[in-house]
């Protein structure tokens, strides 16, 4: 039986149009879905939506729409990158799907039969953008400093409060025996200091009459769910819990990617609720740092997002995600213009790895060329790639790419094969030989990152001719 691999992105709110910072993120997880077939493995991708909370019961008030009409139409906007950006996710999973809302109910029984579940008169300041309470230790000039142009709303109602505080020495247990669980390790640091510094319990419900879309509380019609609550029992939901739980036992722990205002609900909040269900906490947690435009987070606010598909549009399906894999290294933000992404996609796609294409299928172009050899599995000699492309550091295995794009650019430059045709046979044989296994050896480990141009490259090699790949954008 095939080795079974299962990793997610997180689920993003639909109350606005893809934008970059997703796009990376779901990109990011296509590249570990497709490395892992490559060495064999049975990969389960998980995407979806999330689909419940206050912003979307207020966006939908204000376009006069029905809320599930309004989820309905933006859902799509989503499910369309499958094709925009070449994802080969598995399932897309809405957390609106009538799967997901039992899954969500059953989860909230464990944990209520557990002891964790309680209710109290609760007050807080609420950050709408965020769906999360905030501390003043949080705030920014009383502001959420990722939401610093929405004002924060007072909330005083009875809710259900989830027994967060009592899992403080299990997450810690937690992070302490797994010392990969949070990757960049300087998240890690973060999450355990979070946690060390005191847990507190956290609302885990809404009142229905004031905010009706969310899933009832079972045993407690007068309430829906908290979003973050529902949402996060996507990951167990997903696949098959907690009615098919053969396929359940063989997919789960899973592996996570999410961004880092995520870390406290997915690396703990999330962790300690799968505790309280009997259920093993998730495999590895993957934290990305923000996309940003000239120093700013986008914001539809701001006017500064970049969508995938203005991205596609003008740099097509593998340009951008060679722009958005290569624009920095893991955990750190990428800060990106239209001005420097073109450079960019000029000098490594266009005159860099286009023209070595070219160049390359041209010189051989009526010569027995060497058969292609290797697979997509990894061998001894690329460990070392294999090793980044594990810890989500997937600018460096681009870099690592492109060393072998200069350096045979480079190497035409040096030997002129052209003039090697009419002059030295034998010594343009070796040259071109060197080349072609170069070749190779750039479409093979391209194929997770840019499948389609890897796929044409393998083809321009078996039938000698090629279009260009990447055309020159002017600036």
């Amino acid at each position: 039986m095939s080795e079974k691999f299962y990793l997610t992105t997180t689920l993003p709110y639909v109350n606005a149009e893809p934008h970059a910072g997703f796009a990376m993120e779901i990109i990011e997880a296509d590249v570990l879905a497709r490395f892992n077939r490559g060495l064999g493995k049975e990969v389960f991708f998980n995407t979806g939506t999330d689909e419940h909370g206050l912003k979307l019961y207020r966006k939908a008030g204000e376009l006069g729409m029905d809320v599930q009409d309004y989820v309905n139409q933006q859902a799509e906007n989503f499910k369309k990158l499958k094709s925009v950006l070449n994802i080969s996710y598995d399932n897309f999973i809405r957390t609106t799907d009538a799967h997901h809302l039992a899954a969500a109910q059953e989860f909230w029984r464990r944990c209520e039969i557990n002891g964790d579940i309680y209710t109290k008169i609760y007050k807080v300041k609420y950050c709408v953008g965020c769906e999360l309470e905030k501390t003043d230790s949080e705030l920014v000039d009383g502001k959420c400093p990722f939401h610093p142009g929405a004002e924060l709303e007072i909330i005083e109602e009875e809710n259900h409060f989830f027994r967060f505080s009592k899992y403080q020495q299990a997450l810690l247990d937690l992070y302490e025996k797994n010392p990969q669980f949070v990757l960049p390790k300087n998240r890690l640091k973060e999450i355990k200091n979070f946690v060390a510094g005191g847990l507190e319990d956290f609302s885990i419900s809404r009142l229905k009459e004031k905010m009706p879309w969310g899933i009832e509380v079972p045993g407690s019609p007068a309430h829906v769910m908290y979003v973050w609550f529902d949402a996060l029992v996507n990951y167990v939901s997903a696949i098959g819990w907690p009615t098919e739980l053969e396929k359940f036992n063989l997919l789960w722990p899973v592996v996570q990617l999410a961004g880092k205002d995520n870390l406290r609900q997915q690396s703990a909040m999330w962790q300690a609720m799968l505790m309280s269900a009997k259920i093993e906490p998730s495999k590895q947690i993957f934290i990305n740092g923000f996309i940003t435009v000239d120093g700013q987070k986008m914001s539809k606010s701001v006017g500064n997002v970049i969508s995938p598909a203005e991205m596609v549009e003008k740099f097509g399906i593998d340009g951008t995600r060679y722009l958005l894999l290569s624009g920095g290294n893991f955990g750190e933000d990428m800060d990106i213009t239209w001005g420097r992404m073109t450079e960019k996609y000029n000098a490594d796609l266009a005159n860099g790895l286009g023209n070595l294409v070219s160049r390359i299928v041209k010189l051989a172009s009526g010569v027995e060329l060497p058969k292609a050899k290797g697979s997509s599995t990894p061998t001894e000699q690329n460990e070392d790639f294999s090793r980044l492309v594990k810890a989500m550091e997937m600018g460096k295995c681009l870099e690592y790419i492109w060393e072998k794009v200069r350096e045979d650019n480079k190497f035409i430059e040096d030997n002129k094969p052209w003039e090697l045709a009419k002059t030295d046979i034998d010594k343009f044989g070796e040259v071109m030989s060197k080349l072609v296994k170069d070749l190779n050896f750039i479409a093979q480990h391209l194929a997770p990152f840019l499948p389609e141009t890897s796929s044409k490259i393998k083809t321009a090699l078996e039938t000698k001719t090629i279009e260009p790949l990447f055309q020159r954008i002017k600036m």
